[in-house]
């Protein structure tokens, strides 16, 4: 843990004055009319002082606790009797709010996560499981917009693909909301379903699999979209069985060249907002490659995000007779599922995220 008490104190005030020289200068920054037309450097600015407001209130708070306990403890040495006993206990409250302190310290300084405040697009595909995986990518789907509605974000459906009995075979959706990121980051991956299909007869339990990625909304100005790379096909509308629901080439399908990534929407009556959404999806999918481009591990993690959408690969497991489900990578499993389902998840990303703090943590830690 760093510690920023005793002989460490000089470089408490150190790092005091170095963010709050930051701090006051994107204050300065944010105060000039002219930066808000740089609409990128505007937003950045935005984040960054949220953050070093935190970051500085945090120092200013620690400096508080340190010095209060000095002086509590100089008292201490001068005192005689009840005064003795009563800055006893007085010292031992500010030394848990001085550590407690520390600690929020310690993980506001962590690196942050430079998608968070973004919006989310979440795309979810039926994998194995034939129909019943379609059915399982509607639910996750439900669940999804269930707990947004919970958590006060906006959605908006941007396309869907339905499937015959009802489900889908692709869904894609947009999640409003500053926290959105943070919260939903973890989701993406395959998805596993245990119950009894509604096409079984037997009643034998199947498994079946969906898979779930997780996009940061990326804007215009962060991502350049040459239109020379873009190969736009029209056609029209289809609908589950591939009948036909439009009489205009409305549905559009965009391929970026230089990637081979294809997006297709259908949703709208018209091309051009069909367009505007698959230019949407599209700028998500580069920003994320272009992370992933930058950093090998953030490339592994997206690469794992997919994986083959095969029943042994899974992040989760839904198991409805047993009302059970298990998050496999922080071992972690709910006998809740229909909650879940109900859009409770709040259980389940805290837990992750709490995962997610004590790696960066330990990680910080071992470089010091």
């Amino acid at each position: 843990m760093v510690r920023f008490t005793g002989e460490e104190e000089p470089v408490l005030t150190d790092k005091m004055e170095e963010f709050e020289e930051e701090y006051q200068r994107v204050v300065e920054d944010l105060s000039d009319p002219n930066v808000f037309s740089d609409q990128k450097r505007a937003r950045e600015l935005s984040r960054r002082h949220k953050e070093l407001d935190a970051i500085v209130e945090g120092f200013r708070s620690l400096r508080v606790l340190i010095d209060d306990l000095e002086l509590a403890r100089t008292m201490y040495q001068e005192a005689a009797g009840p005064d003795r006993e009563f800055l006893r206990d007085e010292i031992e409250v500010l030394e848990i709010k001085t550590r407690e302190a520390e600690e929020n310290l310690e993980l506001l300084l962590l690196p942050k996560d430079p998608n968070d405040g973004r919006n989310v697009i979440v795309e979810i595909r039926g994998a194995e499981g034939g129909e019943e995986a379609n059915l399982f990518a509607k639910d996750l789907s439900e669940m999804y917009l269930r707990y947004a509605d919970r958590r006060g974000w906006k959605t908006e459906i941007l396309s869907e693909d339905p499937s015959d009995m009802g489900g889908y075979n692709s869904v894609t959706l947009l999640v409003k909301g500053e926290d959105a990121w943070r919260r939903l980051k973890h989701e993406g991956g395959p998805h596993r379903v245990q119950r009894v299909p509604v096409t079984e007869s037997q009643g034998r339990v199947h498994t079946s699999s969906a898979t779930v990625s997780v996009l940061p909304e990326a804007d215009e100005v962060e991502v350049d979209i040459d239109q020379n790379d873009l190969r736009v096909d029209v056609y029209r509308s289809t609908g589950p069985g591939g009948q036909s629901v439009n009489t205009t080439d409305s549905a559009v399908r965009i391929t970026h060249i230089p990637t081979g990534l294809v997006v297709a929407m259908q949703d709208e009556k018209s091309q051009i907002q069909n367009r505007a959404k698959a230019l949407q999806v599209l700028r998500a999918r580069l920003l994320k490659m272009e992370q992933d481009r930058v950093s090998e591990e953030a490339s592994m993690a997206r690469r794992s995000q997919i994986g083959g959408g095969g029943r042994s690969e899974k992040i989760r497991t839904y198991n409805y007779k047993e009302n059970r489900v298990t998050d496999h990578r922080i071992k972690l499993t709910l006998y809740k599922l229909d909650q879940v389902l109900l859009g409770e998840l709040d259980e389940i990303v805290d837990a992750l995220l709490l995962d997610e703090r004590t790696r960066e943590l330990d990680e910080a830690r071992s470089l010091q």
